[in-house]
């Protein structure tokens, strides 16, 4: 009894302790940013209020909130379109990603024939083929899933392939050792070890697939934050495209992360290594 007493305040003062300094490392990771956009904010205001320049060539970031927030309806309606083209672009290219990958992984003849134009496909200007996918599959939500696809499938696929790749071989050599199939080694030793290069290249691709649904908006689209800005930059509203591309960043940064969370429910035991290695 005296036992399970004295241990129940010991491991309550560790989670304070372990909490505590959680906060302390998230305010150390944010604090320096938050200064640094602070102080960009302070500079930008004073420079328009003494220069006195047009609001339409330099809104002042007050203009900016005040503006965005009086049109936060028809802003938000247009996140709405984006969020969702990204997210449908975004699963297909994660689909496409992950058979690639094991579709690689698996053949070695694949590889040679794959990674060459996987790696010829980052080389075609987006400025160039996002038109050309209006043109050919119309103003409908296609084009913008395949320009999205196009934009964020090879840092996912690459990660992936590296990823299986950095498997231990000494492990996998004692699966086969055992009588484990090739598929066996690949479900617990081969996919384990990819999962952290594959959540990296997930954060980059996540940041890739807005930019790539706001710019295939933008060529020519009926809804979202590309085509909104395209038409408030044609009416000199420059505090509306700013105010837009707030809110498209604070997209971006939602969905990045979001993937850390995705990451603790998926692969708890990269969390817990990481611990230890701290």
């Amino acid at each position: 009894m005296s036992t399970s007493t004295d241990t129940t305040p010991d491991s309550g003062r560790a989670a304070e302790r372990e909490t505590g300094s959680a906060a302390v490392g998230l305010i150390r990771r944010v604090l320096p940013a938050t200064v640094v956009v602070a102080v960009l904010l302070g500079v930008w205001q004073l420079y328009v209020t003494v220069s006195g320049i047009r609001p339409q060539v330099l809104p002042s970031p007050l203009r900016v909130v005040r503006q965005g927030w009086q049109a936060r309806e028809v802003i938000a309606g247009h996140a709405a379109a984006t969020l969702q083209v990204t997210v449908a672009g975004f699963a297909v290219s994660l689909v496409c990603a992950w058979l690639l990958a094991i579709a690689v992984d698996f053949s070695p003849w694949l590889r040679r024939a794959f990674v060459p134009l996987f790696v010829v496909s980052q080389t075609l200007p987006i400025i160039a083929i996002a038109p050309l996918m209006i043109i050919w599959f119309g103003f409908g939500l296609l084009p913008k899933i395949l320009v999205i696809a196009l934009v964020t499938f090879f840092p996912m696929t690459v990660g992936l392939i590296e990823g299986f790749a950095s498997a231990p071989r000494e492990a996998g050599a004692l699966l086969r050792s055992m009588g484990a199939s090739r598929w066996q080694e690949f479900r617990y030793v081969r996919l384990p070890s990819a999962m952290p290069r594959f959540f990296t290249s997930l954060r980059i691709g996540i940041t890739y697939a807005v930019v790539g649904a706001v710019f295939a908006e933008y060529v020519g689209a009926t809804s979202g934050l590309g085509i909104y800005m395209a038409t408030q930059k044609n009416s000199f509203r420059t505090d509306l495209v700013l105010a837009a591309v707030v809110v498209t960043a604070v997209v971006s940064v939602t969905l990045y992360l979001a993937t850390f969370a995705v990451e603790r429910l998926v692969t708890p035991w990269v969390r817990e290594q990481r611990y230890r290695n701290d």
